[in-house]
């Protein structure tokens, strides 16, 4: 890559080695030092030149997107639900498709003044800091069992002045409620599925879940009935294939209009429960 010397020529040869036009465009913009959604600057300044400590880091960078890491990890930020969080590798990197169960708990919480609420595996923070956001009034805990998260988390929350509560425990152990809402995105994928060689850059524990997937799922369905309020709903994240799995599994704790809900891509990804009401089922 020692030829290129515009920014035209460096994004089209980073798409020759088989990166995304948007992840080479997010790359290059760090890379220069600029906001990372700014790519109407590079539309407007293809033909400027790169300095050479701007291609070198832009070269190393897209060494590291090919051999997988996340965008995310690279630049070191990425925005859901609207907010721009800070990502490392002690978290997962947040997906789009996650925003379909925030947008799933504001619809439930939309009735109740000052609903309370947890994030369950909170990682980077992203589902807790998006539902205080989007209602100020909530009383938010997110919960980790992982320290290092809990420090990315946290220190997300207080760039962005969200009073979101922070807490290192297994799930719901030692969680004192009750919550009109429990919301997850644990881990899901079964421990031998061959899909994780291509997530290797992201922590395991936040992606595997023993034989099936659904060991951690099985724990929080377990712990969360005696946390929720009457009506309050337990809403899960799960795999493409395991909507009817996780239906049963709430079901079977006892809980009440169970439904799924469907991803960018109209597959079913998270699934719902609600504690029963005296008199209402």
């Amino acid at each position: 890559m020692n030829d290129i010397a515009t920014i035209a020529q460096a994004l089209a040869r980073a798409q020759a080695r088989g990166l995304a036009r948007i992840d080479a465009q997010m790359l290059l913009l760090h890379a220069l030092g600029r906001p990372t959604g700014d790519r109407a600057w590079l539309l407007a300044h293809d033909t400027d030149p790169l300095d050479a400590p701007a291609l070198a880091r832009y070269q190393a960078l897209c060494a590291r997107r090919a051999a997988g890491e996340p965008v995310a990890y690279l630049t070191g930020s990425k925005e859901f639900y609207g907010l721009p969080l800070r990502v490392d590798a002690r978290v997962l990197d947040p997906r789009p498709d996650t925003e379909i169960l925030v947008d799933w708990a504001l619809e439930l919480l939309a009735p109740l003044p000052a609903p309370r609420v947890a994030d369950l595996g909170t990682g980077s923070g992203a589902i807790a800091l998006a539902l205080q956001h989007a209602r100020p009034d909530a009383r938010v805990l997110a919960v980790d069992a992982s320290a290092g998260a809990l420090a990315v988390a946290r220190a997300n929350a207080e760039r962005l002045g969200l009073p979101v509560r922070f807490v290192q425990a297994d799930w719901l152990a030692g969680i004192a409620g009750p919550f009109d809402a429990i919301v997850s995105n644990p881990p899901y994928i079964p421990a031998q599925d061959p899909h994780l060689a291509a997530l290797a850059h992201e922590p395991l524990s936040a992606l595997a879940s023993g034989a099936d997937g659904l060991d951690d799922i099985r724990a929080i369905v377990a712990q969360a009935p005696a946390l929720l309020a009457p009506g309050g709903w337990l809403l899960l994240e799960h795999g493409w294939d395991q909507a009817g799995a996780v239906q049963a599994l709430l079901r079977a704790a006892g809980l009440s209009r169970v439904q799924s809900r469907d991803d960018l891509a109209g597959i079913a990804r998270c699934t719902g429960g609600s504690m029963p009401v005296a008199g209402r089922q």
